[in-house]
């Protein structure tokens, strides 16, 4: 059976919020609530687009071979992160290609360096690799909760938009078949733009 329009989500959790979920975090809302008891887990992993800045940072200061750009990753990210060998060496092969990375020999094997090209692509990525690193710093991932909360709250916003729409009689079939295509189009950006890397 369906839950009537008027239920209340939070029926069942709001127990488990009497307390902040974490220090430093106060009672908000109950999106916020919601999500500081959910987010348990480590932060997402790296999207394809910005694996290839990950590396190039690795080896901004000195060359490196492949396990050596995945060590330095893992240790920036405090552990957190580990790309696998099969996602950093087609990046290296992506970034020689690009001109932003070249092979070189090191004590007879071949390492990678960074070029003055990979060197400007880096600079102007700079701000998101920060980024990425500073989710795993010593604040941990959750202290983001209340980002989540605010994404989580335009989603509830669209469901409440829909239901007013649907009491009002003003879900027309053309109506809806606009909805449609709107939704869509932002499904279609929120998957491009939460793809992840395969493990």
């Amino acid at each position: 059976m369906h839950e009537s329009w008027g239920h209340d989500w939070t029926v069942g959790l709001k127990g488990s919020w009497k307390r902040p979920p974490w220090p430093g975090h106060t009672r908000g809302d109950p999106w916020s609530a919601m999500w500081a008891e959910w987010w348990r887990g480590p932060a997402p992993r790296a999207d394809r687009g910005l694996v290839r800045f990950l590396v190039l940072d690795a080896i901004a200061s000195q060359p490196r071979h492949g396990y050596e750009i995945i060590q330095v990753i893992v240790d920036k990210s405090g552990g957190a992160y580990r790309p696998s060998p099969g996602v950093i060496y087609p990046t290296l092969q992506m970034l020689e290609e690009l001109g932003h990375a070249c092979t070189v020999e090191r004590e007879q094997r071949k390492v990678y360096a960074i070029t003055e090209a990979g060197q400007r692509e880096l600079s102007d990525h700079a701000v998101e690799v920060a980024e990425f690193y500073e989710g795993y710093g010593d604040a941990r991932w959750e202290r983001h909760a209340d980002d989540v909360a605010n994404v989580m709250k335009r989603v509830g916003r669209v469901v409440r938009l829909f239901k007013h729409a649907m009491r009002r009689g003003q879900l027309r079939p053309t109506t809806l078949r606009k909805m449609h295509a709107i939704l869509d189009e932002a499904l279609h950006k929120l998957e491009d733009l939460l793809s992840l890397e395969d493990p």
